[in-house]
């Protein structure tokens, strides 16, 4: 980027900070990915090749989907040191009260939002 399009950016960004916590919200949670990786682990404690399953990601984006969720303190990472290594994902406490607030969004989308095609796969919300 330049340096023009750099202080854009970073404008936008403070304009958003201020403008309302949802927005920043959004930010962290907002990919479709990350949203399917939260419905999955709404099931409870999984592994990294259950949850890969449950959301058809590949390895890379689930990896970047579940580093984010860790970093902004929505899923917690667990790790077994015994041989094989087991690394487990869950909701912290932060990621179980956003749960309920999705599930609100996901009523309101299911009357306000556009429609998903029937065939829509990779989608493990069911309303």
């Amino acid at each position: 980027m330049t340096a023009e399009s750099d202080r854009r950016q970073a404008s936008i960004e403070a304009h958003n900070a201020r403008a309302c916590p949802v927005v920043t919200t959004i930010e962290e949670i907002g990919t479709p990915w990350r949203l399917n990786v939260l419905y999955a682990l709404g099931d409870g404690e999984q592994r990294f090749n259950d949850l890969k399953r449950a959301t058809d990601a590949r390895s890379k984006t689930l990896s970047d989907a579940l580093d984010a969720l860790v970093d902004a303190d929505i899923v917690e990472r667990r790790m077994e040191a015994a041989a094989p290594v087991a690394v487990y994902y869950s909701l912290s406490q932060k990621g179980e009260e956003l749960v309920p607030v999705l599930d609100r969004l996901s009523d309101w989308a299911t009357r306000w939002g556009r429609s998903v095609p029937d065939d829509a796969s990779g989608r493990i919300h069911e309303p």
